[in-house]
């Protein structure tokens, strides 16, 4: 019995080596298929709000050799570690200095003129000349896509009675006022209260909320539309501005607007922190479901699926309220101060005084003056800190299920001014509303290099193809001929132009401004001559025909004035160059493709093409018409 026994027990454990042998082995290629069925590299896009570029380290090192910005001490750690693991484009220009039409031209890959999208107008996919935006096709092609933060396209789903409604861009949406700030997850925020007066909204005025690190939510007025402000309100503002050392602005058109002061949170708490917190359940909790900082239940990122995900920070953008973490070290620091004088004003045209009117910064005393560059630049290094998070959470989630990355960070949806051309702002043609900058990085350096500096011209119509480019889509075919940008990929390996010039235009605050900038010169112009919404194309060739004066021109040669502070338009040196430049980019913005769209209505708008295919990439300046300078 004995021997039997021992004989079946041999078998048995046999049979069972053999039974874990093969779920071992199925287990292996299982997982092995499941790892080679994702040849897409997950990828992730991080975009700022009104961040200068030379916030960066590593941005100022390239361009300057020195840590510092030209106004002095910054700290980015963080992103300067990302790029030196890929390639850092230094002259990354926006196509609209404002937000919503800039993050339009980014996730379509097309100019503001050849979308209609030039500010904040409530825009829509309904019009038979929209495309759809990249997160749109890749999603189309097997990715998850999800967005963190501020959804600022302003690209809504088109119905009766339009409004904000999801145009389906990503799948899954955590919005900082939608989700977050709406669910008292957040720092120091404003809203409009409203009450329904016979059916309809009216608004009561503009409240803000303030938020305490113990839950409380303080909120008073700072406007009404009728009526005063209340003395218990304005008690409560006054010791809330005493007690967190709030800076306002001085601007003509936003009295209220925050431009420094102590974020009431502490750095792990504000409203940019949450959203990284919710970008990291959503990677942390893969496969499995999970609760949002406001009680929702939701389901993490599925590892079946390559992922896109936009991480769009609401940072430095106003109000801006470092923590005091990062606050204390910035303003212990001495700050130079941009130059701007009269002579300087008494140059631009009445377009660009009307904008320094509204945004000037000149009349703020030394002391606040300070206080403004130190606590924007403290605000980026909060960012940083944050940025570093998200992508070690970002990178430990593609190491788990080895799957291959890719980083695209978009230093600003455009830039900031701190005291250039006597302004704290954006929306103007100059470089620092213009001016950002873009890394890319990548698990595979055979494909994007580590450690490198490209000066090339490139643009935020660039985002759109080179993420597509970079899931494995062909963007040379004739499916995607609509795309203005090109791939950054093209300059990897290069150092040569592929753009002559870049491309811009917008009509927030002072009216329709369109602006084109090369190495060796800046312009700009008023494109129509009202300041109201481009419905249609009545009069089309106005910025062309009407006189020099009324299309308001403004010319920088750089070669000798890289900080844009002599506007030569009109000087007779460079009046036949600035004429040549007025037909050059009035040619592309208003006769080589432009669209007018009425987005009150499901597709109506006029298209204008009397001059297609001037947006060659091409300046073929005469000789004799550029005004020769002394090196």
């Amino acid at each position: 019995m004995k021997t039997k026994k021992t004989k079946r027990q041999k078998r048995y454990l046999v049979l069972l080596l053999l039974v874990t042998l093969l779920l071992v082995t199925t287990n292996f290629i299982l997982k092995k298929e499941t790892q080679q069925e994702i040849k897409q590299p997950n990828i992730l896009w991080i975009i700022t709000d009104d961040h200068r570029p030379d916030a960066l380290e590593c941005y100022n090192e390239a361009v300057s050799n020195k840590k510092e910005s030209p106004l002095g001490f910054v700290s980015s750690p963080n992103i300067n570690k990302l790029a030196e693991e890929g390639v850092l484009f230094t002259n990354a220009y926006c196509n609209a200095p404002v937000c919503g039409p800039s993050r339009g031209s980014m996730i379509s890959g097309r100019y503001p003129f050849r979308t209609g999208h030039f500010a904040f107008d409530l825009t829509h996919q309904n019009p038979d000349f929209v495309r759809p935006s990249f997160p749109q096709i890749l999603k189309n092609t097997g990715y998850q896509t999800a967005q963190f933060g501020k959804t600022g396209e302003y690209i809504y789903k088109w119905g009766p009675g339009q409004g904000f409604h999801n145009a389906e861009h990503y799948e899954y949406i955590v919005h900082f006022k939608h989700n977050l700030q709406k669910n008292s997850v957040g720092d120091l925020w404003g809203h409009n209260p409203y009450k329904i007066v016979n059916d309809k909204v009216v608004y009561q005025g503009t409240q803000e909320n303030l938020k305490r690190p113990d839950g409380t939510i303080e909120r008073y007025y700072v406007h009404k539309r009728s009526g005063e402000i209340s003395p218990e309100d304005i008690k409560k503002k006054k010791e809330i501005e005493k007690e967190f050392e709030i800076l306002r602005s001085y601007t003509r058109s936003n009295p209220n607007l925050i431009i420094g002061g102590e974020n009431p949170m502490p750095a792990n708490q504000t409203v940019d922190a949450k959203i990284v917190d919710e970008f990291q359940l959503y990677l942390n909790n893969q496969d499995t479901e999970f609760t949002t900082s406001w009680g929702k239940k939701e389901k993490g990122a599925n590892s079946k699926q390559p992922q896109l995900i936009n991480l769009a920070f609401h940072l430095p953008h106003t109000p801006v309220l470092p923590p005091k973490k990062q606050r204390d070290i910035f303003k212990k620091k001495k700050y130079a101060v941009p130059n701007f004088d009269k002579k300087e004003y008494d140059k631009l045209p009445p377009q660009l005084k009307k904008m320094h009117d509204d945004m000037n910064m000149t009349n703020m005393t030394d002391q606040e003056i300070q206080q403004a560059i130190q606590d924007y630049y403290a605000f980026c290094a909060h960012g940083d800190e944050l940025i570093g998070e998200a992508i070690k959470t970002f990178k430990q989630y593609c190491k788990k299920n080895n799957q291959e990355y890719l980083i695209v960070f978009t230093v600003g949806d455009h830039g900031w001014h701190l005291g250039e051309q006597g302004i704290e702002a954006k929306f103007g043609p100059w470089e620092q509303s213009t001016n950002g900058a873009i890394i890319i990085a990548s698990s595979n350096t055979t494909k994007v290099p580590a450690g490198v500096v490209k000066n090339q011209l490139v643009e935020y119509v660039d985002i759109a193809p080179t993420i597509l480019s970079a899931s494995g889509i062909n963007i040379k075919t004739e499916k995607y001929d609509y795309l203005d940008g090109m791939s950054l990929s093209n300059l990897f390996f290069t150092e040569k132009e592929q753009k002559a010039y870049i491309l811009g235009e917008t009509k927030v605050v002072v009216g329709p401004r369109a602006y084109l900038r090369s190495n060796d010169f800046s312009f700009s112009m008023r494109t129509r001559p009202a300041n109201n919404s481009l419905t249609s194309n009545e009069n089309i060739k106005w910025g062309l025909e009407c006189t020099l004066e009324e299309a308001e021109l403004a010319l920088y040669d750089l070669r000798v004035d890289p900080l844009e502070r002599n506007n030569v338009a009109y000087d007779e040196k460079y009046k036949d160059l600035a004429i040549w430049y007025r037909k050059k980019l009035g040619n592309i913005v208003l006769g080589d493709g432009r669209v007018e769209c009425d987005w009150s209505k499901a597709n109506t708008y006029s298209l204008s093409n009397f001059a297609s295919g001037t947006d060659d990439q091409k300046l073929n300046i005469p000789k004799d018409i550029i005004p020769l300078v002394k090196n």
